[in-house]
């Protein structure tokens, strides 16, 4: 590539980190002018046609539309619970099981938003996890940044096994269930050395930038409890992965690791003796979003009526994920489908019931007769969830369609492939034999520019084999990084980090997540790479 193709296909990274993180403007207009910038040197340099480049916003604006659905569907679950007062038994409750904000954090973010991601992936994490901390008395920012960390080594099987069983197995060219569960199992071995610290890691961050003394030492304290963590989520999946196959690990750790967290906790195993509590915890009240105290306006409802509504939403979304039962195939079967938009290959089909956001909406419903809700309470819900789109709706208007511009360059006038495949074989040439501890860095370029680890992999994976092939590495271990690497750049990835925070009512704050959630990326790839370069030197 020259230097201007080169300035080209890195402009979207770095307009995204000048504005968002650098300046710090609001994404909503960080992520107008980095698509004008994108779009202007794509037609100019990259040589991609206007009509490509018009289709590529029309197709991100049909993306952003599936996950406005997503993102309505979390806020309106969060509005109606705590219209209902249920969220204030849930508070409460966690305080019944542990006071202590960091094992708190890790219950919820770690080890439910793990289930949650093995269950439905899409985002469903971090659109739970991050309101539910919030209602908790979490500060906004660290609710959405702490639950962006949070899901990540899930992300390898999240969807039941969605980012390997399609992204690796169709980025390959469809390779058997033998060799895919031998990439899926080299992944999570590497990941026991990695993911394991993940929750120390959450509850140092949170201890350092929201504790009252802004101490890492106040996290770092949990370290017995938090590898713990680690491990009862990991060690399952693990297990899972090399017995049944990707279609689980997450689902299965998530709730096992849950199981026996829950369990310690009751019996103080390595639960310090002293909670930790945020400063004004002492004085902390719950409110809604329209400022009206919540705390005991259910007094009489009971913790397993309040939590019933996350019940069902976990219970439908592991029952419409399953091939072997017939929900999946009922929902999937509505489609909504835009065929080669303006001429061009370019084109989308969506299934709005089989997204997250419908399921949300219908237990919504469902909790109405429920928690007995009043019609002022319902209309409270809807009018406060529909206001609350606005800001999405115009930031995700910009955010999408400007990856799907960088991603769809590939049928540019010139010899170029798309920008970042052109990127990543830039990396491959410059790195050689240390390509191991590049190739996760390659997985999470993916996952932030696309938003989805799934089409990371998809996008990575025959250039990760054929560079692994070409260096005399193994194959399955570079895969492994990639898998890895996707799961990482989900934590910063612009998409995610707009739709965590349009769920909580943080918008304009993005660049300031994205700070937060950089350097726990950036650490999570170099120790993979590390972990897989004495891997590769153990089994050779």
């Amino acid at each position: 590539m020259t230097l201007l193709q080169t300035i080209t296909s890195l402009m979207p990274i770095l307009s995204v980190l000048v504005f968002l993180v650098i300046l710090r403007w609001p994404a909503m207009q960080a992520m107008a002018v980095s698509l004008v910038i994108t779009a202007s040197l794509a037609a100019l340099i990259w040589q991609v046609p206007y009509v490509q480049i018009v289709a590529s916003i029309f197709e991100g604006w049909i993306i952003g539309a599936t996950i406005l659905i997503i993102i309505f569907g979390a806020i309106f679950l969060l509005n109606t619970l705590t219209q209902s007062g249920a969220i204030s038994v849930i508070r409460q409750g966690f305080i019944g099981i542990t006071p202590d904000r960091r094992i708190q954090l890790i219950i919820i973010s770690w080890l439910f938003g793990g289930f949650l991601e093995g269950a439905s992936g899409f985002g469903t994490p971090a659109a739970i996890c991050a309101p539910l901390l919030m209602a908790l008395g979490f500060h906004p920012l660290a609710a959405v940044a702490l639950a962006l960390i949070a899901d990540s080594s899930a992300v390898s099987f999240g969807a039941v096994g969605t980012p390997i069983l399609v992204g690796i197995n169709e980025g390959l060219g469809h390779i058997s269930n033998d060799r895919l569960q031998q990439i899926a199992s080299t992944a999570i071995s590497i990941d026991l050395f990695v993911g394991v610290f993940t929750p120390l890691l959450m509850v140092s961050i949170l201890t350092r930038f929201w504790g009252e003394n802004r101490s890492f030492k106040e996290g770092l304290a949990l370290w017995p409890f938090a590898i713990f963590s680690g491990l009862v989520f990991l060690l399952p999946a693990w297990l899972v992965a090399n017995t049944l196959g990707p279609d689980f690990p997450s689902i299965l750790g998530g709730l096992i690791g849950l199981m026996l967290v829950i369990g310690a906790v009751k019996l103080n195993f390595l639960v310090p003796k002293k909670a930790w509590l945020f400063a004004d915890d002492k004085d902390a009240t719950l409110k809604d979003d329209l400022g009206i105290l919540v705390a005991g306006k259910a007094s009489k409802m009971s913790i397993y009526m309040a939590w019933m509504p996350y019940v069902i939403v976990a219970s439908l979304l592991v029952l419409t994920r399953l091939d072997s039962l017939p929900f999946k195939l009922l929902l999937t079967g509505v489609k909504v489908e835009f065929e080669n938009i303006l001429g061009t290959s370019i084109s989308h089909a969506a299934s709005p019931l089989y997204l997250p956001g419908f399921i949300f909406v219908v237990v919504c419903v469902m909790t109405f007769f429920l928690h007995k809700m009043s019609f002022e309470q319902i209309s409270n819900s809807v009018r406060l969830s529909l206001k609350s789109l606005v800001p999405s709706l115009l930031t995700l208007a910009t955010a999408v369609p400007l990856v799907r511009v960088f991603i769809n360059s590939d049928v540019a006038s010139s010899s170029l492939t798309s920008m970042p495949k052109e990127l990543a074989m830039m990396m491959s040439e410059f790195f050689g034999q240390s390509w191991p501890m590049v190739a996760s860095f390659v997985g999470a370029l993916g996952a932030f520019i696309s938003g989805s680890a799934t089409f990371s992999n998809m996008m990575f994976a025959e250039l990760q084999q054929t560079t692994a092939l070409t260096l005399g590495i193994t194959p399955n271990v570079v895969l492994a990084l990639q898998m890895l690497g996707s799961n990482a750049g989900n934590m910063i990835c612009v998409v995610n980090v707009v739709a965590a925070c349009s769920v909580v009512g943080l918008q304009d704050q993005e660049g300031s997540v994205i700070r937060l959630t950089l350097l726990p990326m950036l650490l999570y790839c170099l120790l993979a790479g590390v972990v897989s370069l004495i891997w590769i030197s153990v089994v050779s």
